[in-house]
């Protein structure tokens, strides 16, 4: 199914052994990750996307040999994530659609930004209906509704709003292509997750404005 919430859109090499890391070295990474929960921005519901899990949290580590660490794939239904639900990414060619991975679970799909943004150190991918449908009276950057998630052509797409000023070091756009997908994004998770809130309780005071015009 085209699009599908879900669905490891890159080629995944998978090494399935578990991460060199300890529950510590995760605890800014869950704290994100359990707030976005509780938002239910990242999560799994019957009623959306076919029952599917849905969003993704990810942070860039100091390691020799993993380029960043991931919350994995079908995770959604879980509050706080045990280290053996987390994959380290050891290699990712955008171009090529190719991903390596490292851990006892298989990665969400993410690369794009990292590799089009060294500087961006956090990324959380969530899956807001609110913001997504405000894209336009938030005068959110976003990539166009023809531009499926998990594709080069996102990776390009994204490219472009940071060399149209767009974005910045640290931002929010929304995924047109991707059904309620919006992407924050900074050098910590902390300033990702904050612009994140910030649309989301800027799309809740601007949605009943535009249920009001729609039905005018």
């Amino acid at each position: 199914m085209p699009n599908q919430e879900g669905v490891i859109k890159y080629q995944v090499t998978h090494i399935q052994k578990p991460l060199p890391l300890t529950s510590g070295d995760l605890t800014q990474i869950n704290v994100w990750r359990t707030i976005a929960y509780q938002l239910g921005i990242i999560g799994q519901d019957p009623t959306r996307y076919q029952g599917l899990g849905f969003g993704n949290i990810s942070q860039v580590i100091t390691s020799p040999t993993i380029q960043f660490i991931i919350s994995g794939t079908q995770t959604g239904w879980e509050e706080t994530l045990a280290p053996e639900q987390y994959c380290g990414i050891v290699t990712a060619h955008i171009q090529k659609n190719t991903m390596t991975a490292l851990g006892l679970c298989k990665p969400s799909s993410e690369a794009m930004i990292y590799a089009v943004k060294p500087t961006i150190k956090a990324i959380i991918h969530a899956h807001s209906p609110e913001i997504w449908h405000a894209t336009q009276a938030l005068k959110l950057p976003c990539t166009a509704a023809n531009i499926p998630y998990g594709t080069p052509e996102m990776a390009l797409a994204v490219e472009q709003l940071f060399i149209t000023g767009q974005l910045g070091d640290s931002g929010t756009f929304a995924m047109l292509g991707h059904q309620d997908g919006i992407v924050s994004f900074g050098s910590t998770l902390e300033k990702a997750g904050l612009d994140l809130i910030k649309y989301l309780a800027a799309a809740r005071a601007v949605i009943p404005k535009i249920a009001q015009h729609l039905t005018q």
